[in-house]
């Protein structure tokens, strides 16, 4: 019995394993990948579209009025553009977030005691996590170290 082209076939093969897909079958596969990579370029992990967080920074609390009591936001902007946010946790804690949205890559905006995506409306809550609007992961995380002798705060 010949195989494609006329090209003897093993007897040890089936038609399984000749690869042959009919078009049902290659269409809904390839519907499932393009679905697969659109899925891809929308999720958090794609990344921002500005600027890179290139740490550390190092700042002085003191310097942002904001900071002076526990729940205080302050945004920081490193020399090269990326914004991010200082939040003051306790009496010598704090916390630092990207104002990149995971998203779409905007600028988050502070909103009172958290945070607001002006371009879909995802709020966030002073801990970074996302708590309404349009659903999308919580905000980076960076690492922020405070050293009280100095009075420093390092971020990233």
């Amino acid at each position: 019995m010949g195989g494609r082209g006329g090209a003897p076939v093993s007897p040890e093969w089936t038609c399984a394993e000749c690869a042959l897909v009919d078009r049902r079958t290659f269409l809904a596969q390839t519907a499932l990948a393009g679905v697969a990579a659109f899925l891809a370029g929308c999720s958090a992990g794609s990344g921002p579209t500005g600027p890179s967080f290139n740490g550390p920074l190092v700042i002085s609390p003191a310097q942002y009025p904001s900071l002076g009591s526990v729940g205080g936001i302050a945004r920081v902007d490193t020399p090269d553009g990326y914004p991010v946010a200082v939040v003051r946790m306790g009496a010598q804690q704090y916390a630092a977030f990207s104002l990149v949205c995971p998203h779409q890559g905007a600028t988050v905006n502070i909103s009172g005691s958290g945070f607001l995506c002006p371009n879909h409306g995802a709020r966030f809550a002073s801990d970074g996590h996302w708590v309404g609007g349009q659903p999308t992961s919580n905000l980076h995380s960076l690492s922020a170290t405070y050293d009280a002798g100095t009075g420093e705060l390092t971020i990233g």
